[in-house]
């Protein structure tokens, strides 16, 4: 099949799951074994979800120029010194950078794992598929939603940054395994969804740029061409699918559980460990 077409379909499939809490890493792992195409790879996987972090900024611009700029204003009147995080835009500003330090830990301590090891395994995608689905299930059960983020503490960011960081593993789901954290931490279930597409921008933006760099280099020793159109074709696609994707499951959420996605989760995960198990996918 033409790569560029490759291109178009990977970038609506990252676009449309990145959001959903169905795993975008293992829809771009498990779509291509379906379709018997070669594994994009993490770097491909990376670069694209450039996209859907735009999409990310511009669905919530009010929110981050808002958040931000108090942040940036009083660290300013700091050195005038006025009290620090005085405003709660400030704080939550300052809570989502704080969050985000676990997954970049991680992600650099085990960047060769996630990349080549076993958390590309088919099986092993299938089984994090199943079981963050099922964990995302009983959230939902015991979530007693009475919380909103305004509400949120330090010990609250802890805890959705190492959450977030799980999202490092092909089948777990950023935003899955986020508001599974955030309901358990009793946050009604739009408020962990938007803290966690929030609180994905910084980790993408930054995974983003550095396998970007990493692919530049790897292919400048190998002398392998970029194919840049293609990339940047996956970028476009996966930001104008992603930006529909938060739309939806911001509405969807607002009067609906999660469950849709779990039993989606158990019969992908089911399929692909049998698919793989008769050799028909790899």
């Amino acid at each position: 099949m033409d790569s560029l077409l490759k291109s178009i379909i990977l970038g609506i499939i990252q676009g449309l799951t990145e959001f959903l809490p169905i795993s975008s890493t293992a829809h771009l792992r498990v779509v291509p074994a379906f379709l018997h195409w070669a594994d994009p790879g993490t770097a491909f996987s990376a670069v694209i979800q450039l996209g859907t972090m735009l999409a990310v900024i511009i669905y919530f611009w009010k929110d981050l120029s808002k958040i931000y700029g108090a942040l940036f204003s009083d660290l300013i009147s700091w050195k005038k010194k006025k009290p620090l995080l005085n405003s709660q835009e400030s704080k939550t500003a300052f809570w989502i950078l704080i969050g985000t330090v676990p997954i970049c830990v991680f992600g650099l301590l085990f960047k060769e794992q996630i990349e080549v090891g076993m958390v590309r395994d088919l099986n092993i995608i299938s089984f994090y598929l199943i079981f963050f689905g099922i964990l995302l299930f009983f959230s939902e059960v015991v979530a007693k939603q009475s919380r909103n983020i305004n509400k949120i503490n330090a010990l609250d960011v802890i805890l959705f940054g190492l959450a977030q960081s799980f999202a490092l593993i092909p089948g777990v789901s950023r935003s899955g395994v986020t508001i599974f954290a955030g309901l358990l931490l009793g946050f009604k279930r739009e408020d962990a969804a938007r803290f966690s597409f929030l609180l994905s921008v910084p980790a993408v933006f930054a995974s983003g740029l550095l396998e970007l760099n990493t692919l530049v280099h790897t292919v400048r020793v190998s002398g392998e061409n970029i194919m840049w159109l293609e990339l940047l074709v996956g970028v476009v696609v996966a930001f104008i699918s992603g930006y529909f994707s938060i739309h939806f499951l911001l509405k969807y959420l607002q009067t609906n559980k999660t469950n849709i996605f779990v039993f989606y989760r158990i019969i992908l995960g089911a399929l692909v460990i049998y698919l793989n198990f008769k050799g028909i996918i790899h």
